[in-house]
C-alpha cells in the first residue's frame, strides 16, 4: 500500500501516539555514572573541560553516590586520581588508594549500589601510558602483573565489577585467574575490548592527567578504521573470560556496537566518553542546539544501536528527566 492510503504520520499526531509506538526507551536501569576519586577530604573540584563534572574525595564521594541512588541509577564506574605517580603505576593496587577507600566506602554507605571500578595504570604511571614501559615501548607481558594485582585489590576492597581499559592482550585471562586464585570467582569483568585509539578522549585526559609524556596509544589501542579487529578483540576477551563487553567511544562507533550485538549474546556496554558529553555542552552553552535533547538523543541511540548499559557522565541528569 501505498499513498494515500499509507500515512505514516497517523502514528505521529499526538504524544500519546508516539509514546505508545517508541521501539527503544532508555532507562535509568541503562546507566553508570563515571566517577573520579582522589586523594584529601572535602574535595568537590570541578573539571573545567567537562560541565558539571566533579573530582572526588572519598568522603565527598560518598554523599555523590547516594544522590545517584536517590535517582535510580545502579551502578558507579570509578577512577583513581593518585597524589603520587611514577613509572610502574605502584599506586593502582594500593591497599590505601583512593579507589580501594572509595569502593570500601560506597559499598558501606550504599550496599545495593553497584561498584565497578577501571583498571588501568595510565592515572598511576609518571610516563601516562596504560602499561609498563620498557626500552621506549608499553611492554605488554610485564604489565599484565600489575593490572591483575590491581584488579585483585579493587576485588578484595569489595568491587563488585572491574573493568580492564589499558587493551593489553591478554589482561582478560590474566585478571580472570588472579580473581579465581584469591577467592574472588563471583567478581565480574567487563572488558573494555573494543577501545579505539580516539580524539575523543581530550576531557578525560584533563581530569585525570593521564596524556602520555611520549608517543600516542596507538600501538595499544585499536585503529579506528578497524571494525573486523573490534569483533576479534571482543571474541578473544569472551574466551579469556569476559563476562560483558565494551565499545569505546560509542557515537563514532555505533556500528561496531550493532554489529557487536548481532555476533554476541552477552551483556555490551557502550562508553559515551568525555569528548562526546563536553562537545554537547560546549555547543549548548554557544546556544547552537539544546543542550538536554541533544544528550537524550545521543543516548537513545547508542540503546538503540544495541547497548544494555551506557556509561556517561550525564547519567545523573538525564535519570532525573527520565524519572520514575
Amino acid at each position: 500500500m501505498s499513498f494515500p492510503t499509507t500515512r505514516m504520520r497517523r502514528m505521529r499526531r499526538s504524544d500519546a501516539l508516539r509514546r505508545m509506538v517508541r521501539e527503544t526507551r532508555l532507562s535509568r536501569d541503562d546507566l553508570v555514572a563515571p566517577l573520579f576519586v582522589v586523594e584529601g577530604s572535602g574535595v568537590r573540584d570541578a573539571v573545567a573541560s567537562m560541565p558539571g563534572v566533579f573530582r572526588f574525595s572519598v568522603d565527598t564521594l560518598v554523599g555523590e553516590a547516594k544522590e545517584l541512588v536517590d535517582v535510580g541509577i545502579p551502578a558507579v564506574l570509578l577512577f583513581g586520581i593518585p597524589a603520587h605517580k611514577d613509572a610502574t603505576g605502584s599506586g593502582a593496587n594500593a591497599a590505601d588508594g583512593a579507589v580501594q577507600r572509595a569502593v570500601e566506602a560506597v559499598k558501606g554507605s550504599c550496599p545495593d549500589l553497584c561498584v565497578m571500578t577501571d583498571v588501568c595504570l595510565c592515572e598511576y604511571t609518571d610516563h601516562g601510558h596504560c602499561g609498563v614501559v620498557e626500552h621506549g615501548d608499553v611492554a605488554n607481558d610485564p604489565s599484565l602483573e600489575r593490572l591483575a594485582a590491581t584488579a585483585v585489590s579493587h576485588a578484595r576492597a569489595g568491587a563488585d565489577v572491574v573493568a580492564p581499559s589499558d587493551m593489553m592482550d591478554g589482561r582478560v585471562a590474566t585478571i580472570r585467574a588472579e580473581l579465581d586464585a584469591g577467592g574472588f570467582q563471583d567478581v565480574a569483568i567487563l572488558s573494555y575490548a573494543a577501545k579505539f585509539a580516539s580524539a575523543y578522549y581530550g576531557p578525560f585526559r584533563d581530569a585525570v592527567g593521564s596524556t602520555p609524556l611520549f608517543g600516542d596509544r596507538r600501538s595499544y589501542q585499536m585503529d579506528p578504521p578497524n571494525a573486523r579487529e573490534a569483533m576479534r578483540e571482543m571474541r578473544l576477551d569472551l574466551d579469556d573470560g569476559a563476562d560483558a563487553l565494551m565499545v569505546k567511544p560509542a557515537l563514532p562507533y555505533l556500528d561496531v556496537l550493532a554489529r557487536a550485538r548481532q555476533e554476541f549474546d552477552v551483556p555490551l556496554a557502550a562508553y559515551h566518553v568525555s569528548g562526546e558529553y563536553s562537545m554537547i555542552h560546549a555547543a549548548a552553552q554557544q546556544g547552537w542546539l539544546d543542550g538536554e535533547r541533544a544528550m537524550d538523543e545521543a543516548l537513545l541511540a547508542i540503546k538503540r544501536a544495541g547497548a544494555d548499559i551506557i556509561l556517561t557522565y550525564a547519567a545523573k541528569a538525564v535519570a532525573r528527566r527520565l524519572g520514575s
